[in-house]
């Protein structure tokens, strides 16, 4: 359930309780006070009616001063009995009047009381005659008029309680909305920037509104923003001067390398005729200059690739004879090769060539023999697969594979390896919109594969 529905449940809740509480006091008053009116005046009007009865000869109580009485008492509506020695007389029916009404008369009190009869709520008014001289007269008379018109406002006074208990219910829900839509507005806005920022979006700020907590919270998000944003920039700016310090040096170590690799080469081809310390020295110059001109192109290539100057040559080539070519030029004669012929696509010749040079130079450093190399078609994927029989990669070195300048075995010597190889590998197979992934095959040994899409990524 979301803080917005919480919050709108709670504020309609407390508005329906506080209504409810407030129309039903209301409605109780109201019913009460109508229905105390209505009492007061029946009892009045019955009392004036029997005062025009005074003075009220002494003779003898018989049927016919009762039914005098009770036709002079009964009115339009209502309907009227009179008691009095023994007998009485009236329209009324006597059922109506319970005991306890029958004994509050007799003590020479006023009484009334509400009854059921006939399907509808009626009102009972009783009291005692008196003669001229103030004594009683041993007459009670009794007045029975009807209570539907006082019943019928009292239900429709309850309708009309429901009716705008409905309104006042909707208007809640209404201001209920637009109450926790203001109070969350402050939320919503800190959890846009929050995302933004998870987006890398630094520059996301949250308005301040108040003094309120929110306000507070917000004050705060905006202070880490800047702060994160301030660290971020520094951190950037390093990279990017460390970066750029690695392209200007390798760029400028390409010049001296070029003429230490021809003189190299001068070197390497006298090894034969130099004596056998001058002949080792020659060939550990040429060697390590081999070494350090790899690392250096390799590192210049890494630049490209974070710079985002790396760009494809892309061509329909024959993927076969691209490899062929690979393994025959870097004189990998010992890999088994399973190359089908027919498999065209449409890639970057140059950086395929570099791709499975890693990968299968990386299987015969590291691996054991025999290096197999698979090409095949999956659907519209290219997938090469390179394979040794090796011990296989250890569980901690597999997501580290690809990273730069990591060495599975930090005691391996420097002429070994730059540590860049399989990264620009993995960052070619990128750049074509391909995987290249490293796994331990089952039946032991290193196992990785590349997959390219056929049309060059388009």
């Amino acid at each position: 359930m979301t803080l917005r529905l919480r919050l709108l449940l709670a504020f309609t809740f407390l508005t329906i309780v506080t209504a409810a509480a407030v129309a039903g006091a209301g409605y109780v008053r109201a019913r009460d006070a109508i229905v105390q009116r209505a009492q007061d005046n029946a009892v009045i009007e019955t009392t004036n009616r029997v005062e025009q009865l005074y003075p009220l000869p002494a003779r003898a109580v018989d049927a016919a001063v009762l039914e005098r009485v009770a036709a002079r008492v009964s009115g339009r509506e209502g309907q009227a009995l009179a008691y009095g020695n023994g007998t009485s007389a009236g329209g009324m029916n006597p059922a109506v009047i319970t005991a306890e009404l029958r004994s509050l008369v007799s003590s020479g009190r006023v009484g009334w009381q509400r009854v059921s009869y006939a399907d509808s709520v009626w009102l009972v008014v009783g009291m005692q005659l008196r003669v001229s001289s103030g004594a009683p007269s041993g007459i009670e008379v009794y007045v029975l008029r009807p209570f539907t018109s006082e019943i019928a406002f009292v239900d429709e006074l309850a309708r009309n309680a429901w009716l705008i208990g409905g309104a006042v219910l909707l208007l809640a829900l209404g201001l209920g909305f637009l109450a926790a839509r203001g109070v969350l507005r402050p939320v919503r806005e800190l959890q846009l920037a929050a995302w933004k920022l998870g987006q890398g979006e630094l520059s996301a700020r949250v308005p301040v509104r108040g003094r309120d907590e929110l306000a507070s919270v917000a004050s705060t998000f905006n202070s880490t923003a800047s702060s994160l944003e301030h660290h971020v920039g520094e951190l950037r700016r390093m990279e990017a001067d460390a970066r750029r310090f690695v392209a200007d040096v390798s760029h400028e170590l390409r010049t001296p390398l070029a003429a230490m690799t021809a003189v190299t080469d001068v070197l390497d081809a006298e090894t034969a005729s130099l004596p056998g310390v001058a002949g080792q020295a020659a060939r550990l110059v040429n060697r390590e200059t081999q070494n350090l001109t790899r690392l250096v192109n390799d590192l210049i290539e890494v630049t490209r690739f974070d710079s985002g100057t790396a760009a494809l040559a892309l061509d329909d080539v024959d993927v076969a004879e691209v490899v062929r070519t690979c393994l025959r030029m870097r004189g990998f004669s010992e890999v088994s090769a399973s190359l089908p012929d027919g498999v065209r696509a449409r890639l970057d010749p140059r950086r395929l060539d570099v791709i499975v040079a890693n990968l299968v130079g990386n299987a015969l450093r590291h691996g054991s023999p025999p290096v197999s190399l698979e090409l095949s078609v999956s659907g519209p994927v290219l997938v090469i697969e390179v394979a040794d029989a090796g011990p296989g990669l250890p569980d901690e070195v597999l997501p580290h594979v690809f990273a730069r300048f990591y060495k599975a075995d930090s005691s391996r010597g420097r002429s070994e390896g730059s540590g860049l190889g399989l990264a620009i590998a993995w960052e070619n197979a990128r750049l074509h919109g391909g995987t290249l992934v490293a796994a331990n095959r089952a039946g032991g040994g290193a196992l990785f594969t590349l997959r390219l899409p056929l049309d060059g990524g388009s």
